[in-house]
């Protein structure tokens, strides 16, 4: 499904990524590993278009996805949950849930929604709360319903377990094994294999931008 080949992306001249070569096949789940600054936030945001890249080539499914702008790459099927959230906090649960729907204008969006409300429950039953007024973990499942809007083909999880208690960093990872169930391809990122060593099918070691083992 998604085909990176000889991906090459510097920032302010600095060389980051350094010919990434990588595919993922369709309904897979790939663990990104590195450590932190390694170039996984780089390469997510790569594939999302949010940043350019000096040369190389990424394909999804067949489709030339450096022709694509990013709006174009969600209308893919393509979501990306970043490491940051970026929820807006005086905007309700649902409403940044919806984000995503406004943006692109999908005329489906309700139907989405209900989608993720199947998926992650949690996330109707505090739809109403602010942004502001939830929890880390809280706001990580809602940082990931958001990506689902869009993401119904791929998703690119940025270190989603990050600074999340237990209980919730587990229930994040039975909700992502779910989406691999329904035959969703994910990419998540770690710095260890902490959370996703038992549910990905393919480990992929990135360092100082370079992929270096491939498992």
């Amino acid at each position: 499904m998604l085909n990176i080949a000889n991906l090459n992306v510097a920032i302010q001249s600095v060389q980051i990524l350094r010919n990434v070569t990588l595919e993922l096949p369709s309904g897979s789940m790939a663990g990104l590993i590195g450590r932190n600054g390694a170039g996984k936030t780089t390469l997510m945001k790569s594939i999302m278009g949010l940043l350019k890249q000096a040369s190389g080539t990424i394909a999804f499914d067949g489709a030339d996805l450096l022709a694509a702008k990013t709006h174009a790459r969600t209308r893919l099927g393509i979501g990306y949950m970043p490491e940051d959230r970026r929820l807006i906090p005086d905007l309700t649960v649902e409403e940044n849930v919806l984000v995503p729907a406004w943006a692109a204008h999908l005329a489906d969006a309700s139907a989405r929604l209900d989608k993720v409300y199947r998926l992650i429950p949690e996330l109707r039953e505090f739809a109403p709360r602010k942004g502001s007024q939830l929890s880390g973990g809280q706001q990580n499942l809602v940082a990931l319903g958001r990506a689902l809007i869009c993401g119904t083909r791929l998703l690119l999880l940025d270190e989603p377990f990050e600074g999340v208690a237990p209980a919730l960093a587990q229930r994040l990872a039975e909700v992502v094994v779910d989406l691999k169930r329904e035959g969703m391809s994910v990419i998540v990122s770690e710095s260890d294999l902490q959370h996703s060593e038992r549910m990905v099918d393919r480990i992929i070691i990135i360092d100082r931008g370079a992929i270096t083992a491939l498992a």
